[in-house]
Formats: C-alpha cells, sequence, structure tokens
C-alpha cells in the first residue's frame, strides 16, 4: 500500500514539476524577449534620435491635456508602446506642451509647427488659453504654424484657431456645440430598486447629490450653472474670434440660423467651415503634406516632410535623467489634482496623508523657501482636505509662503485646501467656490425584504446594528444633520477667517454656488487672475527671492525604482511606437458615464461621511 502511494505521490509530483519548469521556462523567455528589446532600444546609437536641420515640429497631441499625470507601471507602459497598444486613457502633460512650444521657438533646427489634433481628448479651458499663448509667442519668430485635420471638435479647433493656416479634409467636419452640464439621475431607478437615500446638506446650490434624489436638474443648480458656463462659452468664443479676425456673431448658437447657412453651402460641413471663415482651405491629406514639404522640405525616404515628433523632441529637451539645479534657493510646487480622498494616493488623485506628506517634505527642506499648491479638484473627503489645509499652515508657520494656483477647478474641497494660501490666483475660466458640504448614504432594508432577507438582533447602545440593511433611526438622522450643519459653518469661518471677511457675507456667496474665475476674484474668493508662472513668481516675491530653482516635490522613489522608471521610459521613447485614439460606440460612452458616476460615489471614503465635492462642476 506504501509502495503504491509511493508510486501515485511520486507521478504527481513528476506532473507538477513538469507543469512548474514550463511555466518558469515561458516566463522567463517573455522577460527575456522584453530585456532584449530594451536593450536593444538603448544600445541604439543616440544620434538616430535628432533634431532634423529646418524641420517641422508635429504637435500631435494624444490624450486628455492634464497638470498631473496619473501613475502608471513603466513596465506596462513600455508594452504598450511596444505593441502599439492602445491606452485606456492617455494623458499629456500641459507643462511638457508648453516646454516644447517655447523651446521650439528658439530651436533654429525647427523651421515651422504642425499641429495634429486629432488625438486630443478632453482639456480644461485654463490650459487651452496658456498653449494658445504659447503659439502666438512661437509666431513671433515668423516660423509658420500649421493646423491639420480631418475635423476638428470645439477643443481642437480652440488650438487650431491660433495657427496661420487651418487645413480640414474636404469631407471633414466641425461644429461647436457651446458648453453645456448635462447629468444622469437615477431617483427612480433608486425607487424601483427599493434603495432608500439618505441626504444630508446645507446650501441651496449644493446640487451634487441631486442625482440620487431628483429625476431632473433643480431650478437654482440650472440657475447657477448657466452663470458660470455662459461666462466660459463668452470667454471661447473671445478667444477664437480674436485670433481668426472674426466677430463673435459668427458663431451659430441657434439651430435655425445654422441650418439656413448650411443650406447655403450644400448641406457640406466641410464647406460651411470655409464659407464662415473656420478654415483658411480644403485639403486632402496628399495636398497638405505637399504644402508643409514647400515649407520644410521631404524627410530622407520622400515619404512624407522633414519632420520630428512632438514625443522624441520631449525626449532631447527634457530627458528623463535629473537636472542639475543653478541656485541654492528653491520654490517648491506640490500638485493637487483630482478627488480628494482620505489616506494614500498616487499620483493623478489627492490622498488627505499622501498630498499632506509632499507638502510636510517641502517644509522640512531647508532649501525649499516658498511653495506654490496647484490645485485642479473638484473637492472631495472634508477631513483629508482639511487634513492638506493644515499641512499648508505648517509652512506659513516656519516662514515658508504658500501660494495656491487654480487650474480646471479648484471647487469645494479644492477651494477648501486653497482657501488658507498667502495668496490666490485662478486663470478666468476656473470653476471654484462650490462651499458647501454634503453627507449621503443607500439603505437597502426595502431591497432586502422584496427578496425575503431580513436583519435583526440586540444591542447595548441604540447606535448598535446601524448599517445599509435597516431603517436608519430619524434621531441618527438628525445627528448626521447637524453634524453637516456644524462642518458647514466650520468651512464658511475658515474662509471668512483666511479672507478677511465676515461669516455672514461668506454665507451669502457659498451656499455651494460654482463661481468662474473672472467672477470669483469680483466676490474676493481669488486674489489674482493668471496661471501657474504667476504663482511661481509671486511665491517668490512672498519669499524675497530674486534668484531661485522650481522643483516639483514627488513622491520618493527607492534606487532600484527610479533605475526601472527610467530605463523603461528611455527604452519607450527609443521604440516610439504610435499611439492610436480610442473609439467608443455612443452606447459605450452612456454605460462609461454611468459607470463613472458610479465609481465616484464608491470612492467616497471620508471617515465621518462628509464630503466638501463639487459633482456638477465638470462641462
Amino acid at each position: 500500500m506504501s509502495s503504491g502511494t509511493s508510486w501515485t505521490k511520486s507521478l504527481f509530483v513528476g506532473l507538477w514539476n513538469g507543469i512548474n519548469f514550463t511555466r518558469k521556462l515561458i516566463i522567463n523567455l517573455i522577460f527575456i524577449v522584453i530585456l532584449v528589446a530594451i536593450i536593444a532600444a538603448i544600445m541604439k546609437d543616440d544620434s538616430s534620435i535628432s533634431v532634423p536641420s529646418g524641420s517641422a515640429l508635429v504637435l500631435k497631441l494624444v490624450g486628455d491635456v492634464v497638470i498631473e499625470k496619473h501613475a502608471v507601471d513603466p513596465i506596462e507602459e513600455f508594452m504598450q508602446e511596444a505593441f502599439e497598444e492602445e491606452q485606456d486613457a492617455p494623458e499629456v502633460l500641459l507643462q511638457d506642451i508648453l516646454l516644447s512650444i517655447e523651446n521650439a521657438k528658439q530651436d533654429r533646427r525647427i523651421k515651422a509647427l504642425v499641429l495634429d489634433l486629432h488625438g486630443l481628448g478632453s482639456a480644461g479651458l485654463d490650459k487651452l488659453e496658456q498653449i494658445a499663448v504659447a503659439l502666438d509667442s512661437f509666431k513671433e519668430s515668423e516660423k509658420p504654424v500649421f493646423a491639420i485635420g480631418d475635423y476638428y471638435t470645439q477643443n481642437q479647433y480652440y488650438l487650431a484657431s491660433h495657427a496661420d493656416h487651418i487645413y480640414l479634409n474636404p469631407m471633414g467636419f466641425m461644429l461647436f456645440e457651446g458648453y453645456g452640464r448635462f447629468g444622469t439621475y437615477y431617483k427612480s431607478a433608486l425607487e424601483k430598486l427599493k434603495a432608500e437615500t439618505h441626504v444630508f446638506k446645507v446650501g441651496t446650490y449644493k446640487s451634487a447629490v441631486e442625482p440620487y434624489i431628483r429625476d431632473d436638474m433643480s431650478d437654482a443648480a440650472k440657475e447657477a450653472n448657466k452663470a458660470w458656463l455662459d461666462a466660459m462659452w463668452s470667454q471661447y468664443k473671445s478667444s477664437v474670434a480674436k485670433a481668426r479676425g472674426i466677430d463673435q456673431s459668427n458663431f451659430d448658437e441657434k439651430l435655425d440660423v445654422f441650418f439656413e447657412k448650411f443650406e447655403q453651402s450644400g448641406g457640406d460641413f466641410a464647406q460651411y467651415a470655409l464659407d464662415y471663415g473656420w478654415v483658411d482651405a480644403l485639403k486632402t491629406r496628399e495636398e497638405t503634406l505637399q504644402d508643409i514639404i514647400t515649407v520644410v522640405g521631404e524627410n530622407n525616404d520622400g515619404t512624407s516632410y522633414n519632420a520630428i515628433t512632438y514625443k522624441n523632441y520631449l525626449s532631447i529637451i527634457n530627458p528623463p535623467m535629473p537636472t542639475i539645479d543653478t541656485f541654492n534657493d528653491k520654490v517648491a510646487i506640490v500638485v493637487a489634482k483630482g478627488g480628494i480622498a482620505n489616506g494614500t494616493k498616487k499620483p493623478g488623485e489627492i490622498g488627505g496623508d499622501s498630498t499632506a506628506k509632499l507638502l510636510r517634505k517641502a517644509r522640512l527642506d531647508d532649501s525649499v523657501k516658498s511653495v506654490v499648491l496647484y490645485v485642479d479638484s473638484p473637492g472631495g473627503s472634508a477631513f483629508a482636505s482639511e487634513i492638506i489645509r493644515q499641512e499648508v499652515e505648517n509652512l506659513q508657520a516656519v516662514g515658508k509662503p504658500v501660494v495656491a494656483v487654480m487650474s480646471t477647478y479648484a471647487a469645494s474641497g479644492g477651494y477648501w485646501i486653497s482657501a488658507g494660501a498667502d495668496k490666490i490666483i485662478a486663470a478666468p475660466s476656473t470653476i471654484t467656490g462650490s462651499i458647501g458640504i454634503f453627507g449621503m448614504f443607500f439603505t437597502f432594508e426595502n431591497t432586502l425584504d422584496y427578496l425575503g432577507i431580513h436583519t435583526d438582533g440586540v444591542g447595548t447602545t441604540e447606535f448598535a446594528g446601524m448599517g445599509v440593511t435597516k431603517t436608519l433611526n430619524p434621531q441618527i438622522g438628525k445627528i448626521m444633520q447637524r453634524g453637516i450643519e456644524h462642518g458647514y459653518d466650520q468651512f464658511i469661518s475658515l474662509v471668512a477667517d483666511k479672507r478677511g471677511f465676515t461669516k455672514e457675507y461668506v454665507d451669502s456667496v457659498a451656499q455651494g454656488r460654482v463661481w468662474i474665475g473672472t467672477k470669483a476674484i469680483e466676490i474676493g474668493l481669488v486674489d489674482q487672475l493668471g496661471y501657474l508662472q504667476d504663482g511661481i513668481q509671486a511665491a517668490a516675491e512672498l519669499a524675497n527671492l530674486q534668484e531661485y530653482d522650481t522643483q516639483y516635490i514627488k513622491p520618493s522613489l527607492s534606487q532600484s525604482e527610479l533605475f526601472w522608471k527610467q530605463l523603461f521610459q528611455k527604452a519607450t521613447v527609443m521604440l516610439d511606437g504610435a499611439l492610436k485614439t480610442q473609439k467608443d460606440s455612443s452606447l459605450l460612452k452612456l454605460v462609461k458615464t454611468v459607470s463613472a458616476d458610479i465609481d465616484k460615489v464608491t470612492k467616497l471614503n471620508d471617515p465621518k461621511g462628509v464630503y466638501a465635492m463639487c459633482l456638477t462642476c465638470e462641462y
């Protein structure tokens, strides 16, 4: 019997060893292939990536423009690039775009700039404004800027309007939709699921919870949203009209007016764009190519015009290796981008602990004399927002001034973390304010009852047993509402104290109402209109600095992590794969919208369930 058992055991052990050997062999072979690819890329002659003389810089922007990218595993990024796989949500760093345009203006090897914008995704108007300013500055070098496209979205056209030559494919398309705020509402769906929604809030305009308690937008929310949307649309039209040298009345905002013009253009979108001055010419891809060749010549193999890609150009002027500081004194930049959650988050999101840790890192660095808090956030956890604000206060306590610079959003919790800064700078189009808080959760006692599931038991206090499976005790609801009211009082007291107002005044401009930057400065919520560079200058002046370097404060990496990151970054640049834009069906977009709404709720993790967040600030 023991002999049989031994034989059987040996058989299975042998089979397992064989399977395990095969598994390791396959994994090792894959690793070797990847390693060889990396080594081959790195060992390539660096001269293969150079700026051709008299070439065009092709600014092919693929993805959303952001002030900080989400953390991506460098190996995953390398594999996507190596096999030309689509990224789920590609991102382009605003500062990289600005650096490339500014450098190309001075670069004698660059003879022209080509805007290939068909892959450009979302971008806040503040970011588009800064790129447009850089493009206008580039044109001062008397180098032409070409915008080429088969079509132009509204965001894409904003940048294209600042080109010297705008070309559209004869079969192309462009249309101005304007700005809107249309949400998905779930009240009836939740009722059909027999879910109970419990909402606690302060503020007439605090509409973040409306999608879960209504089937439409309230009149107060419509009033507030319409005000900032109209202001933003006015800014868009003003900039584009000025860039194109046309009157703002050329924008067709009424369907009957548009249709009349569309009819006169024979029902042809491309011809309509040409007839009314939105583009300079209708050209096929080949005609566009030949036109640019007349300026910069052909490339070496004669297949296209003489050019360098944005990615390769950036790798030359901004290599991944660390730079050497020129001055001892520094203005530090801490980026706070994304929703604010409790705990630790990776770059691209704000964690109360992780962002506070970055601010503390700047505080403990003797070379840092002042700090810019660069905010792009609709808010989130009130607790996490306060943890970050406390660290701002700690910086000021040791004599390091803090300047808050607001990007696309700095609303609700985003304003909370900015309010205590020595100076607040917002872009003209920044969405800010939304000073208010709320609490919300669901219980499913009726849903479970319908399924025949019930909760029962005993506890030593009336607090015991609270949860999503039981009916909310009305007294508990009163306690939570009182806590929310106290939190709102804390918020407006903070703003009143830091901004030098009375609580009554702050309450009059608060109540959860959203304001655009140009209005926010009028009512005293911000001090100046501007962008990051203005914030850096202000921070230097507050610290009495004449000569200084700027430094982004980032999470510390181990030597091993830094090595692998730089290794894969360099290999990725060498491979220079072509990323493709994501194509989504309308149904898939709807599913993603609903999924994103659910994701926003599931990420709410404030320990007290109290949130300073603007869920309606997106446009």
